[in-house]
């Protein structure tokens, strides 16, 4: 993994948590820097988006309104989160494409991952 992730934890329901992601080197604007997660037994799917030349956004309905990604710099970006509910528990992935997609396939360059659990 190329990508290091960073601020995964334990919340409340209700709480927030913010996570980034860190490059080696910097994110070009051709790049789309997207997060992902992954919950047991569960196939890793798509959380947010953005494209670094313009800013475009996207989101998984399940998180719009509460959760927020953003360039930091020009090697960060973060994932901010509030409102947390129990089904947001998962491994969150940062990953690194070329595409504006959804799709995980879409994306080469990955993060080993951050654990975040959200107790009721």
């Amino acid at each position: 993994a190329q990508l290091v992730e960073s601020g995964g934890g334990l919340v409340q329901a209700g709480g927030s948590l913010k996570l980034s992601c860190t490059t080696p080197g910097r994110i070009f604007s051709s790049h789309v820097m997207g997060w992902f997660r992954q919950a047991p037994g569960k196939e890793r799917g798509f959380v947010a988006l953005v494209r670094w030349n313009g800013q475009n956004t996207r989101y998984a309905d399940s998180v719009k309104g509460r959760f927020t990604i953003s360039r930091e710099n020009v090697n960060t970006v973060n994932l901010e989160m509030n409102n947390l509910k129990p089904e947001d528990t998962a491994v969150y992935y940062c990953a690194r494409g070329t595409q504006y997609s959804t799709s995980a396939n879409d994306y080469t360059v990955w993060g080993q991952g951050t654990q975040v659990t959200v107790s009721s």
